[in-house]
């Protein structure tokens, strides 16, 4: 018995020595601190602090080089010795500014932002939760460095640095989410990512094909959702949130809860949103041209033109929109880490409003025009394995499928057809990255990609007066497309002061489809594409000392035609439609930045970055024949023939300022500021303003934080872009714009002040909410559809427990 005793004691003792706690506060307040970050290269290892400030330490055995980083604490570098004289605490100082912090959008490693020859910016779960945005493009807007366009409520399609759309590529958990059916016209499956379940987002500017591929042109940007947090002893864990607010703007009801369940090896997060969006409504103060002055109703079964009692709302804008996540952890030992992701977004159909702006003989053109349902579906396994010998360090394995459905309906003014047309894409992927660290100079960073699309697109027409349904014209063949990849990065320190980072990756791709000629005779039943890109970076990073960042880089990037490119059978606007084009090549884009970055003293940091890219070989949108004519008879009118063809260069420069001010007394002040100017090459040799080159626009922002309390007094603003400076397919969307004195659409420069506040009642009670648009001005960003809201009251209760 006595045996049996001592057996059960030795084995707890071994278990808790082999278990150690690392515990990290506040300094001053001697609170914990959540959402700390630790990280070693040598043995690699990182972590996470949970909401006691506590992490199980024991993978960091050994290690001489700890780095120990939080967003608005003094960065830390201590060994584990060092730690572990400290009897495993770690007091943590509000900082003095910094010009280092942690990123994985890069590489999909974690790696400091001074070791980047890029720039790179970041959003917190904790400004997320100041700045309640609705949905994930309005948390990119509040960025300052992201511009968003939005057609409608359901959306919200970013640009960066002159480019958007499927020149841009957006990645959840390290998975890329771009599909073959992403267009050239603005998305907005942004939107499927729920802010809550979203831990940290991050935003890579300029070319990142070296690590992500086709598409990566203008920037990366990266979500990286809630991590399944791990027990620290023996037992169970749990914590969580639930969030309630109401938006008076739209009259949003939103409800949240997520919860993490962790033991030793085991964890699990779960997380549910539901968000509830009614019309929206603009402000008083702005061009009369933005009045919803009357809509479209069907009365008797006939279609009548209704007037709008509040020309301020938006009819049609509401939508509903429910998110649910489901994360699996298991690790069994410092060796593994296993991660299963469920990720799962659907909406109601909403309506399409810009496209219901439009006018044909003094009536609107269409009497409906709304996107189904929009669905998204992600199942993601990523394996973790830290060797530290052989020719890996670590190795992540992402294995993932994911699931699209889209769908559009539309039907004229005083017509009974409603046409819809559905699409449903699987992807699969799979994704081998390793990063080997050899002696003290040199890192590797390589890997293998494989990405598979198979799209299904039908078509039905529909008489609403009959409810006979008969077959459409689907608007994309039957097709698949996919791409096979392998990359290399190397990193070089020669010095202590300098890195160089130079990285190559070759991309095979290919694409076939076949064409039904039921409605529409084409030269052609089917199309195939199989070619491949190579692209590159190199750049160089001196940090003459820790206060100061000096960078250049020259990097390429490269997107391959998808099926919307080549394969859209038709897509009208009024007097044109779209042809396929199965004799497409890849586009690439050649881009040179310098960056410079230095804090003075302990009070003021200033970063500048300036770009230019060049961008050769563009597939855009141009007038083409189809069996030999140039205009054929579409839904009733002649139409001119276009199709996407690789037909133009375009140019992009620009700059991207920051600055933060650390004042006395727990005030601050910061500032982005972003500019830049793009054009396009015409088929008659002349030039035209690019379209997703924005005005110049940005935020500044006064704040103060005290113990328990924050505030923010902030201004938005952006710059006008006159008639003759709208791109050419712009000035033709005069429904869009406000009127100039010539009678001539143009895009009004505007802004806005708004004023956000939390306040920590109880350690488990939190209240944010805050006035946005305070003068309620009206206005549109540049090239949207929709008119900004006016003045919104915004409220929220958050508990934690």
């Amino acid at each position: 018995m006595k045996k049996n005793i001592f057996l059960v004691m030795f084995t707890i003792l071994v278990a808790i020595a082999q278990s150690q706690i690392l515990t990290i506060k506040d300094k001053g307040s001697s609170q914990p601190l959540e959402m700390v970050t630790l990280y070693s290269e040598t043995p690699r290892a990182s972590a996470l602090t949970n909401a006691h400030g506590q992490v199980d330490f024991t993978d960091f055995k050994g290690s001489v080089k700890i780095e120990i980083r939080m967003i608005g604490y003094e960065n830390q570098t201590k060994s584990y010795s060092e730690i572990e004289k400290a009897g495993f605490n770690v007091l943590m100082a509000p900082s003095s500014l910094t010009l280092e912090q942690f990123t994985v959008v890069a590489s999909r490693w974690n790696q400091s932002t001074r070791d980047i020859p890029a720039k790179i910016t970041s959003i917190s779960a904790k400004e997320v939760a100041l700045q309640n945005p609705q949905t994930a493009a309005d948390l990119l807007t509040a960025s300052g460095e992201v511009f968003i366009q939005k057609s409608q409520a359901g959306g919200g399609s970013p640009m960066i640095r002159g480019f958007a759309t499927n020149r841009l590529l957006i990645t959840v958990d390290g998975v890329r989410m771009n599909t073959a059916i992403f267009r050239s016209g603005n998305l907005q499956n942004v939107i499927s990512l729920d802010p809550f379940a979203i831990e940290r987002t991050e935003v890579l500017f300029g070319p990142g094909s070296v690590i992500y591929g086709s598409d990566a042109i203008g920037g990366v940007i990266g979500f990286n959702t809630l991590t399944p947090r791990l027990s620290i002893d023996s037992k169970a864990n749990v914590s969580g949130s639930a969030v309630t607010r109401y938006s008076s703007a739209n009259d949003e009801n939103t409800g949240h809860l997520d919860v993490n369940v962790g033991w030793k090896k085991w964890a699990m997060v779960s997380s549910f949103s539901y968000n509830n969006y009614d019309d929206l409504r603009m402000g008083t103060n702005g061009p009369e041209e933005y009045l919803r002055q009357n809509y479209v109703q069907r009365i008797d079964s006939v279609d009548r033109v209704v007037t709008n009692d509040d020309p301020l709302v938006q009819k049609p804008t509401g939508y509903t929109q429910t998110n649910m996540m489901q994360k699996l952890r298991f690790k069994p030992n410092n060796k593994w880490d296993f991660n299963y992701g469920f990720h799962y977004s659907t909406t109601t159909s909403y309506s399409r409003y810009d496209r219901l702006l439009r006018t044909k003989n003094g009536l609107p053109r269409s009497a409906e025009w709304y996107y189904g349902p929009q669905e998204w579906m992600m199942n993601n396994l990523t394996m973790t394995n830290t060797l530290s010998s052989g020719i890996y360090d670590q190795l992540t394995m992402r294995l993932t499928h994911q699931f699209f459905e889209e769908s559009r309906f539309d039907r004229d003014f005083n017509d009974t057809e409603l046409r819809s047309r559905v699409e449903k894409v699987n992807v699969v992927s799979s994704n081998f990255d390793f990063t080997k660290t050899i002696a003290a100079k040199h890192s590797l960073m390589y890997g293998l990609e494989a990405v598979y699309n198979d799209v299904n697109s039908t078509g039905t027409d529909e008489d609403i007066s009959t409810g006979t349904v008969v077959n459409g014209p689907a608007r994309y063949p039957m097709s698949t497309w996919s791409s096979y990849a392998a990359y290399l990065t190397w990193l070089f320190r020669p010095v202590d002061k300098v890195t160089v980072q130079a990285g190559a990756r070759y991309n095979r791709f290919s694409m076939q489809g076949d064409f039904d000629t039921t409605f529409y005779h084409f030269p052609y039943t089917t199309m195939e594409i199989n070619d491949g890109a190579f692209t590159g970076s190199v750049g160089i990073i001196v940090k003459p000392s820790e206060s100061w960042t000096l960078s250049t880089n020259f990097s390429t990037g490269f997107r391959a035609p998808n099926v919307d490119d080549a394969g859209k059978v038709f897509d009208s606007e009024p007097g044109y439609v779209i042809v396929p084009n199965p004799d497409l090549t890849a586009e690439y884009a050649y881009n040179a930045e310098i960056d410079i970055a230095k804090v003075f003293g302990e009070f003021m940091r200033l970063d500048v970055a300036v770009f230019y890219t060049f961008l050769d070989n563009a597939m855009v949108r141009r007038n083409f024949s189809l069996n030999g004519q140039d205009s054929i008879m579409y839904e009733g009118e002649m139409s001119q023939v276009q199709a996407i063809q690789n037909a133009a260069n375009a140019t992009v420069y620009g700059l991207q300022a920051g600055l933060e001010i650390k004042l006395p007394e727990g005030f601050g002040f910061s500032s982005h500021f972003n500019f830049q100017k793009g054009d396009e090459v015409l088929d008659d040799g002349t030039t035209s303003p690019l379209r997703h080159a924005t005005p110049w626009y940005g935020i500044s922002s006064l704040t103060y934080t005290a113990h328990k309390l924050k505030l923010d007094f902030y201004g938005m603003y952006c710059g006008e872009v006159a008639f003759e400076d709208l791109a050419q397919e712009e000035q033709g969307k005069a429904y869009m714009y406000a009127v100039d004195a010539n009678g001539n659409p143009y895009s009004p420069g505007w802004y806005t002040l708004n004023f956000k506040a939390m306040y920590q009642i109880t350690e488990f009670l939190s209240v944010s909410g805050g006035l946005e648009n305070l003068s309620d001005q009206r206005y549109r960003p540049y090239s949207s559809g929709l008119v900004a809201a006016g003045r919104n009251f915004i409220l929220s209760l958050k508990a934690n427990f």
